[in-house]
């Protein structure tokens, strides 16, 4: 028996909207990208590009590889290291952001740290152009979808904008399976995110210039005025996302004028007509892409930042919408399932719960995991506990320089059991370092009614410092093993310092 606030989306309804979901993301992609970089405000009438040809986009292409990556891994595996390893395997595409991550993911940094370092490009456009396939992979679950959207965008955004922007427009993307109010969606992708961060701003402006009445030109000024201070370029994630938002308002749901009125805004067009698409897609299913501009594009996937000649798993990359779709709609039941969504794809009616508002703005915890994302910090999921590692300055480390380290471990209840355990720490380190702690064992407790006598609240925080000696090398790894008391696995965390 359904549960009363349990949700069921119909198979053939949910594939037609994943099915739109990539050719709208195809048509806006090809449509917009002419104009990619253009400052000005724009007077797009429609296609420019040849018949029958969809263009390249990498908007697209990192969507394949984080398909496959959950197809090899499974969805439980996946996380900013994980995906990290994919992009150093599968991607050869250096621009931007992109090739900052991976230059200090080779250098040993782990994400999220890999997309905090010395990176100039941490509030721009790289992550929230590639969400579709988290949105697709959870329908009808923003909270799922945004969390596999924060941990695929700090691997090159760390804790930038562009981390809160992949959220936001994940969130909203996934709503949109079963909600088809767009406001309603917005403002679920909003509960996502930090209210105070830029990318909530620029969204909440474009909400009240559009509510005023004010013209797109209007509204796309605004937008460019208050974040003329964020990077210096035209892919900054908290206008170009804005522009999107801007499109799906002014456009009123008509597919084509939806998508001009968002390329027309200029600067990241391909991104901002792309996701405007694939959005789109979701909300109206196939009947909403225009049959005459579905033609134009054709069904065929062109990579750009993938070297399908390089590996057999990147030439079994999906080639088609359709073969993207399949692939994706045979996974859905499987992340839905291991992330425990009260959402089920069935043979039967689509069935959605009197709360479904309710129930789909419970993004409380993602935006809490937002709110706990610090800078240079790390995150490690093991079977007894989760640990916190965040550096007090940069990874880096001079000769008899020194570096301080925050390290919080939190008690897992699905594996803890009934009583408090020990945890013992020990570092192990290159020739002439040191290490300095305010405790090298502690007690952890459960996260019950235990926590409230101990003041633990199932998690305790200590602190080290490692120091150097005359002699350090470029890339100085560290290595703190975590033992707890009666338990068989050891648990290792690596810290990378760089010289």
């Amino acid at each position: 028996m359904r549960k009363e606030n349990s949700i069921r989306l119909n198979r053939d309804v949910y594939r037609d909207k994943v099915y739109a979901c990539w050719l709208g993301k195809n048509i806006g992609g090809t449509m917009g990208t002419p104009y990619e970089g253009t400052h000005d405000y724009l007077d797009v009438k429609g296609f420019v590009t040849k018949e029958n040809v969809a263009l390249p986009n990498d908007d697209l292409d990192l969507q394949l590889v984080w398909l496959y990556a959950v197809e090899k891994i499974g969805s439980r595996a996946i996380n900013a290291m994980s995906l990290g390893e994919f992009w150093l395997g599968f991607l050869p595409a250096n621009w931007n952001e992109y090739g900052i991550g991976k230059i200090n993911m080779r250098r040993g940094l782990l994400p999220p740290l890999a997309g905090d370092y010395e990176n100039v490009w941490q509030d721009s456009n790289g992550a929230w152009i590639r969400t579709e396939v988290w949105a697709s992979l959870a329908p009808a679950s923003p909270d799922i979808a945004a969390k596999y959207a924060i941990e695929d965008a700090k691997v090159d955004h760390g804790a930038g904008e562009g981390t809160y922007a992949a959220a936001f427009v994940a969130a909203m993307q996934s709503a949109a399976f079963v909600v088809p109010d767009l406001r309603k969606c917005i403002e679920i992708g909003l509960a996502a995110i930090p209210e105070n961060c830029r990318m909530a701003d620029s969204i909440r402006l474009t909400l009240e210039c559009y509510d005023k009445g004010m013209s797109p030109l209007d509204t796309r000024n605004a937008i460019q005025r208050r974040n003329q201070d964020v990077g210096d370029g035209w892919f900054q994630a908290p206008s170009n996302v804005a522009y999107a938002i801007l499109g799906l308002l002014y456009g009123g749901g008509d597919f084509k004028k939806t998508m001009i009125c968002a390329i027309n805004c200029g600067d990241d067009t391909d991104c901002t007509a792309a996701t405007v698409g694939a959005t789109l897609g979701i909300l109206g299913g196939t009947s909403a892409i225009p049959k005459d501009w579905k033609k134009h594009i054709g069904d065929d996937i062109v990579t750009i930042s993938i070297d399908r000649h390089d590996s057999s798993a990147c030439r079994k990359l999906p080639n088609t919408c359709t073969e993207l779709t399949d692939r994706v709609v045979r996974q859905a039941p499987h992340v839905l399932f291991d992330n425990e969504a009260d959402v089920c794809l069935t043979d039967g009616e689509t069935a959605l719960p009197d709360n479904l508002s309710e129930k789909l703005l419970a993004g409380g915890k993602i935006r809490q995991s937002l709110l706990n994302l610090r800078k240079n910090s790390m995150h490690f999921d093991f079977s007894v506990l989760s640990a916190d590692v965040v550096l007090e300055s940069a990874p880096e480390i001079r000769p008899n320089g020194s570096v301080d380290i925050e390290l919080t471990l939190t008690a897992n209840t699905h594996t803890f059991g009934h009583n408090p355990y020990a945890v013992g720490f020990r570092w192990w380190l290159p020739e002439g370092f040191r290490v300095e702690g305010e405790r090298m064992s502690m007690t952890l407790h459960r996260k019950d009614g235990v926590r409230h006598l101990c003041g633990y609240n199932g998690k305790r925080t200590t602190r080290f410092t490692i120091s150097a000696g005359e002699q350090i090398s470029a890339t100085n790894r560290c290595v703190l093993e975590i033992v707890a008391e009666g338990r068989c696995t050891p648990m290792y965390i690596p810290v990378t310092l760089l010289g």
